[in-house]
C-alpha cells in the first residue's frame, strides 16, 4: 500500500523528491532490520544502548553511522512507554521514519496533519542527543513545548537522556538548568529571547543557554515565514513625550479620507495628501511640518490614520488587561489566531492603536539588542523542520536557509474531498448559504469545523447560529483556555465547532463513533486567506490516518482577499456568468483567481521578509563582532591582550595627529600629546622633543602605559584589576552598543527617502551602518582607555550600600520591532573589589570632551576628528 501511495506522490511532486523519498526507504529497511533483536532486550539492555552509543561517538563513530539503530531503539522504546493519555505505546510508521531522517539530515518534512509529527521528532533528537551538545525541539507556543516534553520525554528519559521546557515565566537558574539537558523543548520567542539576553549578562555564570548545536522546528512555517517578518527586539525605557500620541489622534480623526489622506491597504500604509498636510498643519497650530521642532508630525499622523483604518479591533487586536489591572492593547495573531501578551508594534503604531482606544499610553521603547528569526536560526550548526504545510514556500526555505522540502506519503491514503469554491455577490449571500450548509450536515449528525479569519468573524457567525438553534463551540483568541479540550472533541457526532486560524494547532481531532459512516468531519472555510498553508491547514483538519471528510471554501467578493487583490478579474468573471443575488458561482476559474490573488500576497510577504533580512544582514556581522568579543571578556580572555591594542592605536593615531609628519617639527603640539597622556594615564609624562621617529615615540608612550598597568596589577592584585577591567570594557561594549542600534534605527527609518534621489537605500544603509560602527569601535577604544587607569577603588569597609552605584540594578525591557516582549532583563555590569563588594568609579575633576562636540583648540573641526581623532 505504501508503495502506491509513494507513487502518487513522485506524480505530483516530481524527480527530485522522488530521489529523496526512494534513497529515505531503502534505509527504512536497515531500521527495521534490527527491530528483531531490539524486541528480546530487557528494558535495561535497551537503555544499555544508549551508553554504547556514547562509546561508539567518542571512538571515533558518527551520528550517521548510528542512525539507524539508534532510530530502532528509539522505536522500540516507544512502543514500550505508553503515553500519558493512553494505554498503550506508539510505535513509529515507517512514513515517520523517513520524517525523522529528512530532521536528522537538516532538511524540512512536509506531513499532512494527523501523521504524528510530534513522535516523529523523539528519533533525530534522541541521535543528536547522544553528542552531549543539546538538542533543541522549538514549537509556537508555551502550551505545545511543555505538553510535547510531556508526552514525548519519558521516551527518551528511559533511553538514558535529560529533557526539559522551556517556559516564558521561568526564572533565570531554572532556564540554565533545563538548556543544560541533552533535550530542551520550548518556542521560538523564547529561545531566541534568551540569546539575546545572554549577550547582555554581565557574567558568565549568569547565562542559560549552551551552544545551539541541533534544533527541530515544529510548525516550521509558522516560525520561519509568517513570525519572519518581525524581528526580535529587546528594548528598554526610551525617552519623549506620549501626549503627541493623543494629540496625533484627536487631529486626524478630523481629517477625510481622499480629501485629505489615502489608504493603501495592499501596502497596509497611509499617506497624507497636500491638502492633508495643509489642514492637519492648521490644527497643530504650526506653520510647515518639516522645519525646526516639526519634522516627526508626518510620522505620528500616519500612524494614527493606520490605526483608525488599518488595525481594527477584534481583528487584528482586543482591548485586554494588563499585569497591573490596566487596559492595555493585545495583538493577535494574523497566523494562529492567539493573544500575544506582552508584545507591541514597532514605531509609535502600538502607541497610535492606545490613543485610538482612549486608553494610557505606554512611552516608546530604545532597542537594546535585536535579531531576525533569519539570522538566529543561522546560528545553529543544524536546522531541521517539520510542517504540513510546505510546499508552497519551498522556493524561499531553500533561498534564504538552505532547507529542501522533502514531501512525505502519509501513512495511510488521503481520503477526503475538497470540493470546490463557491462565491457570493456579497457577505450576507454567503453566510446565508453557509448556514444552510451547516444546517444540512448537522442534521445527520456529521461533525462540523468552520474556520474564520477573525475573532469579528468569527463571533458574528456564533450569533447566527444561536438564532438558529444550533449548539456550537466557538474557539478564538477571547476563548482559548479549552482549546485542546475543544478541538478534540471536535470530531464527535454532531458537534459544531467555530474556530479562528487557531485551530487544531498540536492538537488531532478524532472522529467519534459513526461518524466515519456518516461521511467524517465536514471543515467550512468562511473566507480565503491571505497565505494558501492557512488554509491547506484547515482542510488538513479532516482526513486524518485516511479518515473520510470533506471541506468547501465560501467567499464574498467583499471578503478582504477578495476585494484588495482579486475583485476586478472575480467581478468580470462573474459579470460574465450573469451572477444573481443570492446565486453562488462554483468554477474551477474562481479557484484560479483566488490562488492567483494569494500568491501575489505570498510574493509581497516574501519581499518584506527579505528586506528585513537585508538590513539586519548589515547589522548581523556587527553583531557577531561585539557578541564575540562580550563573550570572551566573560569566559576570562586576555583582557590585557584587548586593552593595550586599543592604548597602542589610540596613541598611534594621537602622535600622528598631535605631531603630523606634513608639518615642520617646529609646528608640532608637544604640549597638546603630553596633556592627552595626562588625561589617559592620570598622570604627566616628559616626551624627548628631539625626537623625530614617531614609531619610536608611539613606542615610549605606549611603554609608560604599561608601566602603569604593571604598577596598577601590583596595586590592587590580579583578581580586583581583572574584575576592573571586564567592568570597563563590558560597560563600554554595552552602552556604545546600545548608542548605535538608536542611530540604526534612526538611519533605517529615515533612509528610504534616499530614493527619491534615486539613490539605493540599501547600499546608503549599508555604507552608513558601516561608517557608524566605525566609529562606535573608536569610541568603545576611547571610553576604554579613559578609564582603565583612572577608576579607583575604595576599600570594603568605606562602601556603603548607598555608595552602590552600579549595583542592584536591572533594566526591565519590552520588544518593539513588530512585537515586544516583557521577559527580558538586562542586568548592569559591577566592578567588585576581593571581597565581593561593589567597585567606587573614579569620579574626573575636569569636563569630558564629547567626541562630538567642537575641539577646545578652536579649529572648527569636531573633537573626535581633531584633537580626539581616532582610526
Amino acid at each position: 500500500m505504501l508503495e502506491n501511495v509513494l507513487k502518487r506522490v513522485i506524480n505530483v511532486f516530481g524527480s527530485h523528491n522522488e530521489r529523496k523519498v526512494k534513497a529515505l526507504m531503502q534505509r527504512v529497511g536497515a531500521i527495521n532490520a534490527f527491530e528483531p533483536g531490539l524486541q528480546k532486550l530487557t528494558d535495561a539492555e535497551l537503555r544499555g544502548k544508549t551508553d554504547e552509543f556514547k562509546a561508539r561517538l567518542v571512538a571515533g563513530e558518527t551520528v550517521d553511522d548510528l542512525l539507524s539503530e539508534a532510530f530502532a531503539v528509539c522505536r522500540e522504546m516507544s512502543v514500550r512507554t505508553p503515553p500519558p493519555d493512553g494505554d498503550r505505546g506508539l510505535r513509529h510508521y515507517d512514513v515517520q521514519m523517513i520524517g525523522g531522517m529528512v530532521l536528522h539530515s537538516g532538511g524540512i518534512a512536509e506531513m499532512t496533519t494527523g501523521e504524528g509529527k510530534t513522535l516523529v521528532a523523539t528519533a533525530p533528537a534522541y541521535l543528536n542527543g547522544l553528542t552531549g551538545k543539546g538538542v533543541h525541539v522549538i514549537t509556537v507556543n508555551d502550551y505545545l513545548a511543555q505538553r510535547d516534553r510531556d508526552w514525548m520525554g519519558p521516551i527518551l528519559e528511559r533511553l538514558g537522556l535529560t529533557v526539559g521546557a522551556i517556559q516564558s515565566n521561568m526564572r533565570n537558574a531554572e532556564r540554565k538548568a533545563e538548556y543544560a539537558k541533552d533535550i530542551t523543548y520550548g518556542t521560538n520567542n523564547e529561545f531566541g529571547f534568551d540569546y539575546l539576553r545572554d549577550n547582555m549578562k554581565s557574567r558568565l555564570e549568569d547565562q542559560v543557554q549552551r551552544s545551539r548545536h541541533y534544533c527541530i522546528l515544529d510548525e516550521v512555517d509558522n516560525i520561519l515565514i509568517d513570525e519572519a517578518r518581525t524581528p526580535l527586539i529587546i528594548s528598554g525605557p526610551g525617552e519623549g513625550d506620549v501626549r503627541k500620541y493623543y494629540d496625533a489622534d484627536r487631529i486626524v480623526r478630523q481629517l477625510t479620507r481622499d480629501l485629505h489622506f489615502e489608504i493603501k491597504e495592499k501596502e497596509s500604509q497611509a499617506i497624507l495628501i497636500e491638502d492633508g498636510i495643509e489642514k492637519a498643519q492648521e490644527l497643530v497650530g504650526v506653520k510647515s511640518f518639516y522645519s525646526g521642532p516639526n519634522l516627526e508630525w508626518p510620522h505620528l499622523m500616519e500612524q494614527a490614520l493606520r490605526a483608525h483604518h488599518l488595525f481594527f479591533l477584534d481583528k487584528d487586536y482586543v482591548v485586554g488587561r494588563g499585569e497591573d489591572g490596566g487596559q492595555e492593547i493585545i495583538i493577535v495573531d494574523e497566523f494562529t489566531g492567539r493573544l500575544m501578551p506582552g508584545r507591541r508594534w514597532s514605531d509609535g503604531l502600538h502607541q497610535a492603536v492606545e490613543a485610538k482606544e482612549g486608553i494610557k499610553i505606554k512611552a516608546e521603547s530604545q532597542t537594546l539588542a535585536s535579531i531576525t528569526f533569519q539570522n538566529f536560526f543561522k546560528l545553529y550548526g543544524k536546522v531541521g523542520g517539520m510542517t504540513g504545510t510546505a510546499m508552497t514556500e519551498a522556493g524561499e526555505f531553500l533561498k534564504i536557509y538552505g532547507l529542501d522540502v522533502v514531501a512525505i506519503p502519509p501513512n495511510r491514503p488521503i481520503a477526503r474531498r475538497d470540493d470546490d469554491d463557491k462565491i457570493y455577490a456579497d457577505a450576507k449571500d454567503k453566510y446565508q448559504a453557509l448556514l444552510a450548509d451547516i444546517k444540512d450536515v448537522h442534521g445527520i449528525g456529521r461533525p462540523i469545523l468552520v474556520g474564520t479569519t477573525s475573532i469579528e468573524n468569527s463571533e458574528k457567525l456564533s450569533t447566527i447560529l444561536q438564532r438558529s438553534g444550533i449548539p456550537h463551540n466557538v474557539l478564538n483568541a477571547k476563548h482559548h483556555e479549552r482549546e485542546a479540550e475543544i478541538i478534540t472533541n471536535a470530531g464527535q457526532n454532531g458537534a459544531v465547532t467555530i474556530a479562528t486560524n487557531m485551530a487544531g494547532r498540536g492538537t488531532d481531532i478524532k472522529l467519534g463513533e459513526g461518524v466515519e459512516a456518516l461521511g467524517g468531519l465536514h471543515v467550512i472555510g468562511t473566507e480565503r486567506h491571505e497565505a494558501r498553508r492557512i488554509d491547506n491547514q484547515l482542510r488538513g483538519r479532516c482526513g486524518r490516518q485516511g479518515d473520510k471528510g470533506s471541506t468547501r471554501f465560501y467567499l464574498g467578493l467583499d471578503d478582504d482577499l477578495m476585494r484588495r487583490f482579486a475583485s476586478d478579474n472575480v467581478a468580470a468573471m462573474l459579470k460574465k456568468f450573469g451572477l444573481r443575488d443570492g446565486q453562488a458561482i462554483e468554477h474551477k476559474l474562481i479557484n484560479r483567481s483566488v490562488a492567483s490573488a494569494q500568491k501575489k500576497v505570498e510574493n509581497r510577504n516574501f519581499e518584506i521578509r527579505k528586506n528585513l533580512l537585508d538590513y539586519d544582514n548589515v547589522m548581523n556581522d556587527q553583531r557577531t563582532v561585539i557578541y564575540a568579543s562580550r563573550q570572551q571578556i566573560l569566559e576570562g580572555a586576555d583582557l590585557r591582550g584587548m586593552i593595550e591594542p586599543m592604548f597602542e592605536r589610540e596613541t598611534r593615531t594621537t602622535v600622528f595627529s598631535q605631531l603630523p609628519e606634513e608639518e615642520p617639527a617646529t609646528e608640532w603640539n608637544w604640549e597638546e600629546l603630553e596633556s592627552w597622556y595626562e588625561r589617559k594615564a592620570g598622570e604627566k609624562i616628559s616626551i624627548d622633543r628631539s625626537e623625530r621617529d614617531h614609531e619610536k615615540i608611539v613606542d615610549v608612550i605606549c611603554a609608560a602605559f604599561g608601566k602603569i598597568y604593571d604598577r596598577r596589577v601590583e596595586e590592587l592584585g590580579e583578581e580586583l584589576h581583572g574584575q576592573l577591567e571586564s567592568y570597563i570594557l563590558l560597560n563600554a561594549f554595552d552602552v556604545k552598543w546600545k548608542e548605535h542600534l538608536a542611530n540604526l534605527d534612526a538611519l533605517k527609518a529615515g533612509v528610504g527617502l534616499r530614493s527619491y534621489a534615486a539613490v539605493d537605500p540599501k547600499t546608503e544603509y549599508k555604507r552608513e551602518a558601516f561608517e557608524a560602527f566605525e566609529d562606535m569601535i573608536e569610541s568603545i577604544r576611547d571610553e576604554v582607555t579613559d578609564f582603565v587607569f583612572r577608576i579607583e577603588v575604595e576599600k570594603p569597609e568605606e562602601v556603603s550600600q548607598a555608595d552602590d552605584v552600579w549595583g542592584g540594578q536591572q533594566a526591565s525591557h519590552q520588544t518593539v520591532g513588530a512585537y515586544e516582549s516583557n521577559q527580558a532583563q538586562n542586568e548592569v555590569a559591577v566592578g567588585r573589589d576581593m571581597s565581593g563588594q561593589p567597585a567606587k568609579p573614579f569620579v574626573r575633576n575636569d569636563e569630558k570632551v564629547g567626541r562630538n562636540d567642537p575641539c577646545p583648540c578652536g579649529s572648527g573641526r569636531k573633537y573626535k576628528k581633531c584633537h580626539g581623532a581616532q582610526s
